[in-house]
């Protein structure tokens, strides 16, 4: 019988979104975009979806920007009609209209899974969580962490590294970040709970960006659950912290995770317990996949090329230099590497973690000379400038030193996003990615077991295999 309820529904709904699409692909209004809607119902997620796979997920959007010769173009993404806005002018309309013309939108599964989190809130609630957010996250607060992230980044090459000829980069680069974003967040310290947190927490990602299919076996059903396993584990811990918070053994300020209890926004109002189960999601997401996978690319490409290598571990070995015996960095180390963000640019600007954003139409407006209708989603696509030789000469090259001097032109270089919407954890992966990085180079040179490794974006960057590397450990 359950069969025969689900055949109906996506009998119905075919139906429904075959009229819609044939309705507005069929539109006289020379005014909208050029470009296709696709298939029905599908649209062209298979093609946005294949160039991910294959590596290339800037294929979709510049083969469609050649195509029609325009800076925005029509296309159909998870079940909506959407414009996608390309290059520096692109990026600057969207995010300099949010509340204006634009409001922040997500697909279905981004809103059902984090429901009442800063990524789905209205705007007056998503700036009041960015804000409370943004305390905890900003550099002044961010300063005191360095030693700890240190220190827990020493643990992980002793225990997970050291000794050993060969390592499955990857997943140690996931498990480290997933640590620490546990650690410095929540204070868990138990590896089994975070191990346990982690499993699932791979599992919800994967399904985050699917077509809204809540049926056994695909990724969107198996995302729902796993985010509710982690709710589950999220609340006895939310519960146990206010206990230990009224008896005095746990601080006001001591992680994320007290502070969000603790701390009020401007109107006097304190995070209910399902928001703040939400936005710890985020965070976690925030402090864990995308630094992870600009880590494992950064390996990558660095094997690749001694002479960055070369010029890192100089980098990082004066600032060793001057630290006595075992002491830990601190932010005026940080600050000293300066060489090796720039490369940790330049691979985010090659194989950016995250490949863009959407937005929604909150009012008619017209864009570049097209009509854009209310309601109507956007998505700007980091693809659309980061390798753009206008911007970027021999993008294909990798180049740290194009972050030199003023670096970029505005809206060029967008892996954080830009605007009111900005990445707030952005100065939190800056931290992650030195520290870790600092720790590596003085410890190893490295060679990865297959150079031609092909990197997907599902949907972020990850090695086919894994990125196994040979380690060569510095003499003593």
């Amino acid at each position: 019988m359950e069969l025969v309820f689900l055949s109906l529904f996506l009998i119905i709904l075919s139906s429904f979104l075959t009229y819609r699409f044939f309705f507005i692909s069929k539109r006289k209004d020379p005014k909208l975009p050029p470009g296709s809607l696709g298939w029905p119902i599908i649209g062209e997620l298979l093609a946005f979806t294949r160039s991910g796979q294959n590596g290339t997920p800037q294929d979709f959007v510049q083969e469609r920007m050649d195509k029609h010769g325009a800076r925005i173009f029509k296309t159909s993404l998870l079940l909506e009609p959407m414009a996608v806005f390309c290059g520096p002018d692109g990026n600057k309309f969207l995010f300099s209209n949010e509340n204006k013309l634009v409001a922040s939108w997500w697909p279905t599964p981004v809103r059902k899974i984090f429901p009442s989190s800063i990524l789905t809130a209205t705007a007056d609630k998503a700036k009041q969580t960015r804000k409370l957010l943004m305390t905890f996250l900003k550099p002044e607060a961010l300063q005191k962490y360095v030693g700890t992230m240190d220190a827990v980044a020493r643990r992980h090459f002793e225990v997970e590294w050291e000794g050993k000829a060969e390592v499955m980069v990857f997943h140690l680069i996931k498990t480290y970040t997933f640590y620490l974003a546990c650690s410095l967040f929540a204070s868990i310290e138990d590896s089994d709970q975070v191990l346990k947190l982690g499993r699932e927490f791979d599992v919800m990602i994967k399904g985050i960006l699917t077509l809204p299919l809540n049926i056994p076996g695909t990724r969107f059903y198996r995302a729902t659950r796993a985010a509710e396993a982690i709710r589950r584990e999220l609340r006895v811990m939310i519960q146990q912290r206010r206990v230990d918070l009224l008896e005095g053994k746990a601080s006001p300020t001591q992680d994320l995770l007290s502070y969000l209890l603790v701390t009020p926004d401007d109107n006097g109002q304190f995070m209910v317990e399902k928001e703040i189960v939400d936005n710890f999601l985020v965070m976690l997401f925030a402090g864990h996949d995308t630094s992870a996978s600009t880590l494992m690319m950064i390996i990558k490409y660095v094997a690749e090329m001694p002479h960055i290598y070369d010029e890192i571990l100089k980098e990082q070995r004066e600032i060793a230099a001057l630290k006595g015996g075992d002491e830990l960095l601190n932010w005026e180390d940080i600050q000293k590497m300066r060489y090796s963000w720039n490369v940790a640019n330049e691979v985010m600007r090659l194989k950016a973690p995250a490949q863009g954003a959407f937005r929604t139409a909150i009012a008619d407006f017209t864009y570049a000379g097209y009509e854009i209708p209310k309601g109507w989603k956007l998505y700007w696509s980091v693809n659309t400038t980061h390798r753009d030789p206008e911007y970027f000469p021999e993008p294909e090259k990798f180049d740290p030193m194009r972050f030199e001097g003023v670096g970029p032109a505005p809206y060029t270089f967008t892996p954080f996003g830009g605007g009111p919407r900005m990445c707030p954890g952005k100065e939190f992966a800056r931290l992650q990615i030195l520290v870790f990085l600092h720790n590596l180079v003085k410890r190893f040179r490295w060679e990865t077991v297959f150079p031609n490794e092909k990197i997907r974006v599902d949907p972020m960057p990850a090695p086919a295999y894994g990125l196994p590397v040979r380690l060569f450990p510095h003499p003593s």
